[in-house]
């Protein structure tokens, strides 16, 4: 990559979000000079708020689904902005699909213009429901296109078509990233996720909801984790899609279980219907990661969870401060 004077320059767009705020975090620490670009729609302003005042840092409020403008020079673009959980893009569903496809194309175009390395946050849920497991980049996955969940799915399959066409067609130095299942620090408390889920209806003494009878599994990555495995990716020179996750499968009734033990909740876990093509597992094959990135997960589940669940104490102790 190029650079700009004695600093790198980096838009992160999504950067007010759960993800893309740790890495706004990172990059600076990297010696960046970070353009943050959200709309708010499902980032926080919270999220960021620490960064403010920092003349390495910018914030731009704005729509990537519009037309982006940057001044000066970009070495990397880092293209986060979409909603990532089911409740989420289950009430945006034609935004959701604008971010990865419109949003997407707004995105490469400013990294072609920019002569900008580009880095496409894609998801395990290119994978749908699963026919091979663990996954593999090389699955071509099992996706219902018309279901709930195809809003989100197909955004990102096609949101990767297109940064592929750009590197092919154009030369552009595309990177891909399939994210799986991330936890830790500022995620909000109410997206409708797994581990956010628990850890809010245990800290506050309320049962804990499990969808069918809980044998679906998850494999959750601790959020430092990802971040070094993005910043490795994004530092390499391998175009083709790479799976950043944690091997750590669980299920979710014993997730659940994990939860109450560690919140030391009397809680107890009931069961309500599975959602329509609800993925019955997931677990990445990190081997890739492994090769070309010598990046494997450094925490295991029960060390990630302890060292986020103060963040969630807290957030837990404001909402019922602020209903009070």
């Amino acid at each position: 990559m190029k650079t700009n004077g004695t600093k790198k320059r980096i838009l992160i767009t999504g950067g007010a979000g759960f993800l893309g705020s740790h890495l706004c975090d990172r990059y600076l620490q990297e010696g960046y000079e970070v353009i943050c670009m959200d709309n708010l729609s499902t980032g926080s302003a919270d999220n960021i708020a620490h960064l403010i005042g920092n003349e390495d840092f910018h914030f731009i409020n704005h729509d990537v689904t519009n037309y982006i403008h940057v001044g000066g020079e970009l070495d990397l673009i880092l293209h986060f902005a979409s909603p990532a959980s089911p409740i989420d893009y289950l009430e945006m569903p034609i935004q959701t699909l604008k971010v990865g496809s419109l949003g997407t194309h707004k995105a490469l175009g400013l990294a072609k213009a920019k002569n900008a390395r580009f880095l496409l946050a894609s998801t395990s849920e290119v994978y749908g429901d699963p026919l091979v497991h663990p996954q593999k980049e090389e699955y071509w996955g099992n996706v219902n296109p018309i279901g709930f969940r195809g809003v989100y799915d197909e955004a990102k399959r096609f949101a990767e078509a297109m940064a592929m066409a750009y590197h092919r067609y154009h030369g552009l130095e595309t990177r891909i990233v399939r994210i799986f299942n991330t936890y830790g620090a500022r995620m909000r408390i109410h997206d409708g996720r797994a581990l956010p889920t628990f850890m809010r209806q245990a800290l506050s003494g309320n049962p804990l909801t499990v969808y069918g009878d809980g044998s679906q599994t998850r494999s959750f990555t601790y959020v430092d984790d990802l971040v070094e495995g993005i910043w490795r990716l994004s530092q390499s020179d391998y175009t083709e899609p790479v799976n950043i996750g944690n091997p750590q499968e669980v299920s979710i009734l014993d997730f659940a279980k994990e939860i109450i033990e560690l919140t030391g909740s009397d809680s107890e876990i009931v069961f309500e219907e599975l959602p329509k093509d609800d993925p019955q597992v997931r677990q990445p094959d990190i081997t890739r990661a492994q090769k070309v990135l010598d990046w494997e997960p450094k925490h295991d589940r029960k060390e990630g969870l302890k060292k986020t669940l103060s963040y969630f104490k807290e957030k837990v102790k404001q909402g019922s401060e602020s209903t009070s």
